[in-house]
C-alpha cells in the first residue's frame, strides 16, 4: 500500500475523527518501516545534543552555548535514526514547540528524557511531561529512559547524591542513568577506561542496545493499539449514529402518521357537517342572483349563502388547527408573495372564491374533493419549516454514517485485521 493511499485513508479517518490526528500520524511512520529512531527530550542547554555525539562517537548534532537547535536534526548511525529536536521551553505554538512535540510523540521509538543535574529536581512542566511519557510507554511499549546529564558540573559527590535523592523523591522507582559526555570524551582522548566508565555513557549505550532489540515487537503491539482502538471508536460511532438515523426516521414516519390520521378524521368530520347542511337546504336559493332592489334587503338567497359561508368557515377554521398543531403556518418561502394574506395555505388549497352548493360537495361530499385536500395540505405539511428541518437532519445523519462507514473501510489501508 504506497504512502498516498495511507495519506488518504488517514485524511478520511481525522474527519471522523480529529482527536486521532496524531495516532494517525504515527501509523503512517509506523508503516514505513523505517530503522528505530532514538529521541533526545529535555531543556534548552541540558546537553541533548552532546549527549547524541558521544552515544554516536560522532559529532554529528551542533552544540554551542546558544540556543542551537530549532527544528529537527537527525542522523543515521549503525542502523538507527538519532533525533535532536528543540528543547521542552520551546515556545508554546511555534514551530519549535511543534518540532519538539512530533519529535517526543511520533518520531520517537526510544526517548531519552534529558535533565541536567545542576538544576536539581525536576520543575513542574517536566514532571508533568516526563509522566505523560511514561503513560505513553505503558500503553504503547514504547520505552522512555531518564538521563541525568552534565554531573560533572556538580562541585562533588555529596552534591550528586543529594539531586540523585530530590529525583527518587520525585520519580519514585524509575530508573536514573547517571551520565556526563564531558568525562566520556576526556576518556576517549585520553585513553582512560575508569574515566570511561564513570562517565555512564557506555552504561547507557549497552542499555540502548538492548532496547533497541525489542523495537520492532513494540512497534507491531503500538500499530495493532492504534488500529484496534481506532476501529472501536469507529465502530461505536457508526453504531451510534445508525441509532440516530432509525430514531429520526422513527419520529418521521410516526409525525406523519399522526398527521395523516389528524387531518383524515377532520376532514371527515366537516364533510359530514357540510354534507348534512347540503341536503337539509331544500331549493337552491343561492345561486340565484339578487337584483338591484335586493341590494339592501333580506333575500333567501343571501340568508343561505350566509349559512353556507359559515358553515365552510368553520370547517375550515377546525382544518387550519390541525395544520397550525402540525406546524403547518405558512406556505413555504419560495411560495410566498408580496401580499401576507395570500401566504396561507388554507388558501393555497381551498382558494379565495365564494363557495356556492356545486362548490361545497364537489370539495367536500365527493371521495375525489376529499382526497384532493388531504393530498394538498399533505405536501404543504412535508414543506412546512420543521419538517424541513428534519429532513435536513435525516440527510446530515446518513452522511454522517456514510463518513463513518467509510473511515471504517480506510483502515484497510493499515492493514487492519480485527
Amino acid at each position: 500500500m504506497s504512502g498516498e493511499t495511507r495519506k488518504q485513508a488517514a485524511d478520511a479517518i481525522v474527519a471522523v475523527l480529529p482527536d486521532r490526528t496524531d495516532d494517525l500520524l504515527r501509523l503512517q511512520i509506523l508503516a514505513q518501516d523505517a530503522a528505530p529512531t532514538v529521541t533526545v527530550i529535555g531543556k534548552y542547554n541540558h546537553g541533548k545534543s552532546r549527549l547524541l555525539n558521544e552515544l554516536i562517537g560522532q559529532d554529528r548534532f551542533a552544540v554551542a552555548d546558544r540556543r542551537e537547535t530549532v527544528s529537527l536534526s537527525d542522523s543515521q548511525h549503525d542502523g538507527v535514526r538519532w533525533l535532536d529536536a528543540p528543547g521542552l521551553d520551546a515556545d508554546v505554538g511555534t514551530e519549535d514547540d511543534r518540532h519538539a512535540a512530533r519529535a517526543a510523540w511520533l518520531e520517537a521509538d526510544l526517548r531519552l528524557f534529558v535533565h541536567s543535574a545542576r538544576e536539581g529536581e525536576l520543575d513542574a512542566n517536566e514532571r508533568t511531561f516526563f509522566a505523560r511519557l511514561c503513560e505513553d510507554d505503558s500503553r504503547t511499549q514504547r520505552r522512555t529512559f531518564f538521563v541525568l546529564s552534565q554531573v560533572d558540573q556538580l562541585p562533588d559527590e555529596s552534591e550528586l547524591q543529594h539531586v540523585r535523592d530530590a529525583l527518587h523523591a520525585q520519580l519514585r522507582d524509575v530508573p536514573l542513568h547517571v551520565t556526563s559526555s564531558a568525562r566520556n570524551r576526556k576518556g576517549i582522548d585520553d585513553g582512560k577506561q575508569l574515566l570511561l566508565q564513570k562517565s555512564g555513557i557506555p552504561a547507557l549505550r549497552a542499555t540502548l542496545r538492548e532496547a533497541l532489540g525489542g523495537v520492532a515487537q513494540a512497534r507491531r503491539h503500538e500499530r495493532a493499539l492504534h488500529l484496534r482502538d481506532i476501529h472501536h471508536e469507529l465502530s461505536l460511532l457508526s453504531t451510534e449514529r445508525a441509532a440516530s438515523l432509525d430514531a429520526l426516521r422513527e419520529r418521521q414516519q410516526r409525525e406523519r402518521r399522526h398527521f395523516d390520521a389528524s387531518l383524515e378524521a377532520v376532514i371527515g368530520k366537516v364533510s359530514a357537517t357540510i354534507e348534512a347542511l347540503l341536503n337539509d337546504l331544500g331549493e337552491d336559493h343561492a345561486s340565484v342572483p339578487d337584483s338591484a332592489k335586493d341590494v339592501y334587503g333580506i333575500t333567501a338567497g343571501k340568508l343561505e349563502r350566509n349559512r353556507m359561508q359559515n358553515a365552510y368557515s368553520r370547517a375550515c377554521m377546525e382544518i387550519d388547527a390541525v395544520l397550525i398543531g402540525h406546524g403547518v403556518t405558512a406556505l413555504p418561502q419560495e411560495q410566498q408573495v408580496a401580499s401576507n394574506s395570500l401566504n396561507s395555505v388554507m388558501v393555497a388549497v381551498m382558494g379565495i372564491s365564494v363557495k356556492l352548493r356545486r362548490d361545497l360537495r364537489r370539495i367536500f361530499c365527493e371521495p375525489t374533493g376529499r382526497q384532493r385536500m388531504q393530498q394538498d395540505f399533505t405536501r404543504y405539511f412535508e414543506l412546512s419549516a420543521d419538517r424541513r428541518k428534519l429532513a435536513a437532519q435525516i440527510d446530515e445523519t446518513q452522511r454522517s454514517l456514510a463518513q463513518s462507514t467509510d473511515a471504517s473501510l480506510a483502515l484497510r489501508a493499515f492493514g487492519l485485521d480485527v
